[in-house]
């Protein structure tokens, strides 16, 4: 398999990233492994979690995702075959939250416990901090990087400008730059990356992972009228996109997978995979026929004119 550079960080990750948000919500732990161990058996090497991961089930109090990876590690003994990237800065807690020097020093421990590792591949300021300079953010990750816990470091959430300026007091201090911007981004939800910060991120060099690659499952042709929202424990995600412009695009997936011989899941990571600037789409799965799909996705190759199709169907009217 060939491997894509993640910024100028000298990290190589594969060209799908499997997203660990469902771990310890609807992948319980045999599950985790199994699909753990499938995903590395193929070939493949990156895995996003973050540390808040996932705190929104009932009962959980986040960190269940890098626990289940870290077991797995352990038991596998593959963390010389992996990336890992995990995030920083959404609340865990009252008092555990942002991208505060102290903060930051503080919650990178309880990563590298729960992961069960000493360093991070890819450490990622899950959103921004308008409170704390980025000079101090910035700071702070470079210590870590110094002392061997973390190889390189990434955005996710900032606007264009704001990733900008990131990357200009980089410059001006010799701090550590984000190598890696992790946006919301897919066949449905274009407008925000595209319009600004896909240009920063092609001009400088940056590795960009897309996170809800899949649209919440909808991409997949899954949710195709609110009766099927109940699918699954993600389907309500899906139902903003039961829109006239979802139902374009889900007929053209339609017809490009029918002409591939392919499926619509595939499809659309294919198109994102072939996207200006893209390194890896995240996207998860919660059984090996899912993943299976995932995989199956990486062999896929649109032609220009299934390339054009798909935009013109996902046009924002």
């Amino acid at each position: 398999m060939k491997m894509r550079k993640l910024g100028r960080s000298g990290v190589e990750v594969s060209p799908l990233a499997f997203g660990g948000n469902v771990f310890g919500w609807t992948a319980d732990e045999p599950t985790s492994m199994l699909l753990l161990d499938r995903f590395v058996a193929a070939g493949f090497n990156f895995i996003d979690t973050a540390d808040m991961y996932s705190k929104w089930v009932p009962g959980n109090k986040g960190g269940e995702s890098e626990t289940l990876i870290g077991k797995w590690l352990k038991k596998s003994g593959k963390r010389d075959r992996v990336v890992i990237a995990t995030k920083i800065g959404m609340e865990m807690a009252p008092d555990k939250k942002g991208l505060s020097p102290a903060y930051i020093q503080r919650a990178v421990e309880d990563s590298l416990k729960r992961l069960q590792t000493d360093y991070i591949d890819l450490y990622q300021s899950h959103i921004d901090d308008a409170d704390t300079r980025l000079a101090d953010t910035l700071g702070a990750y470079e210590k870590l990087i110094r002392h061997g816990k973390v190889r390189a470091i990434g955005a996710s959430n900032y606007s264009a400008d704001r990733f900008e300026e990131a990357l200009a007091v980089s410059r001006k201090h010799s701090l550590p730059r984000y190598e890696s911007m992790q946006p919301l981004y897919n066949l449905y939800d274009r407008a925000d990356f595209e319009q600004k910060l896909q240009a920063v991120c092609v001009k400088n060099g940056i590795g960009v992972i897309s996170y809800f690659s899949l649209a919440s499952g909808f991409l997949t042709g899954k949710y195709r009228s609110e009766a099927d929202l109940g699918k699954s424990a993600r389907g309500q995600g899906a139902k903003k996109y039961l829109t006239d412009r979802g139902r374009r695009i889900l007929d053209a997936l339609d017809s490009v997978a029918r002409e591939m011989a392919a499926t619509p899941a595939r499809v659309a990571l294919a198109w994102l995979m072939a996207q200006p600037g893209i390194t890896a789409p995240i996207a998860s799965a919660t059984s090996l026929p899912q993943l299976e799909e995932l995989i199956a996705a990486t062999r896929l190759s649109l032609d220009s004119a299934a390339l054009d199709r798909l935009d013109a169907a996902s046009r924002s009217s």
